[in-house]
């Protein structure tokens, strides 16, 4: 159990799952910070999306979830996922950054747009 606690009832379970989901919270707000700052360096939504950037850090992370006993396949599973969620959102703050209006997320146009982008980014799971 890589820094696990032996739990002795569910309500003990969930209380260290709500636990740790509140510490992926908190780091994820923190890389979407990073993102954001990211499209200013960008030039293009091609340079948003950046296919190989996100081989590379899946590659990274699966290689990483072994040697730490995590399960692989759920690994690069939610990273491919939260990775599209990110890339969907630099592409809003390049298109706002070189001047052009995105459509508002959660409109229709938006939400076409983001299924549009996951697709493309999730691609075929290995």
């Amino acid at each position: 159990m890589i820094n696990g606690v032996e739990c002795n009832s569910i309500e003990e379970v969930r209380s260290n799952i709500d636990r740790i989901d509140c510490q992926i919270v908190t780091l994820l707000a923190q890389r979407g910070a990073y993102v954001k700052q990211a499209a200013r360096f960008k030039k293009t939504t091609t340079d948003v999306k950046a296919p190989q950037r996100v081989e590379q850090v899946i590659s990274k992370v699966v290689t990483l979830s072994v040697e730490l006993g995590a399960n692989p396949t759920v690994t690069e599973q939610v990273y491919r996922a939260m990775m599209a969620g990110f890339i969907n959102a630099e592409l809003t703050e390049h298109a706002a950054l070189q001047g052009d209006a995105p459509p508002q997320p959660g409109s229709r146009e938006g939400l076409h747009k983001s299924a549009s982008s996951l697709d493309f980014t999730l691609g075929p799971m290995k």
